[in-house]
């Protein structure tokens, strides 16, 4: 059962569309700090690798038949330097969307999180993991990237009709567990199981029911073996 607290803009009827949810690239960080929604983050020499692929990918598509129409991509630098290449590589301008920013992180900041988190004077934090208590609540990440995907499928929808496809580059966490409310599982979930990876894509398929399937690709499996597992991605 998906949770009473998420209001699905998508059950109303439904052109179809798809929405691809892109994580961003590999973040410079050698601090390894939980860098949340802080300023001064932009992408490793690797992420700009990740971010020429993830162009190439989109680029591929279209030449077969499958069109970006519009897209949109979280204010953060690491999301725009991402978006960058897909934006020249198709031509196209890119909406900035503050509702698929990441989420908000009582750890921001802090570096080396898992030995911070042996001080008592975080543990009241760690009370609510369900919620969770340390951060934004699960369900409001699902609901204003819902709201997001839902007016940025209209847009793309009244601009080209059905079938439209968007692309959106965001954040690990709010595209893992808009994931897991599509396919109707809990929001409560180990970091350690997410299947997001650095530039993946998370395309939700809508149709006149709403969200109707999900697929998940990893364009640059062969860069992540050679990727720091980062916080705050």
């Amino acid at each position: 059962m998906k949770p009473r607290e998420i209001t699905d803009p998508l059950s109303a009827p439904q052109a179809g569309s798809t929405v691809h949810l892109v994580r961003h690239g590999e973040v410079h960080n050698p601090g390894k700090v939980l860098y949340g929604r802080l300023p001064g983050f932009g992408l490793s020499e690797l992420g700009q690798q990740m971010a020429e692929g993830i162009a190439d990918y989109f680029q591929q598509r279209a030449a077969a038949g499958r069109p970006v129409h519009m897209l949109a991509a979280s204010p953060l630098q690491r999301a725009q330097e991402t978006v960058t290449p897909i934006s020249a590589r198709l031509g196209l301008p890119v909406t900035v969307e503050e509702r698929v920013l990441e989420a908000e992180n009582a750890f921001e900041g802090l570096s080396e999180v898992k030995q911070q988190l042996k001080n008592p004077r975080w543990w009241p934090l760690l009370i609510n993991p369900l919620r969770p208590s340390w951060g934004e609540p699960y369900a409001s990440q699902v609901n204003r990237v819902l709201a997001a995907v839902k007016d940025l499928s209209d847009q793309a929808v009244a601009a080209h009709g059905d079938g439209a496809e968007v692309v959106v580059v965001s954040h690990q966490l709010p595209i893992w567990v808009t994931r897991l409310w599509a396919e109707g599982r809990p929001l409560f979930h180990d970091p350690r199981d997410r299947e997001c990876s650095l530039t993946s894509v998370t395309s939700l398929h809508i149709g006149p029911g709403g969200v109707e399937s999900v697929s998940y690709a990893e364009p640059n499996r062969e860069l992540l073996k050679d990727a720091t597992n980062l916080p705050g991605a």
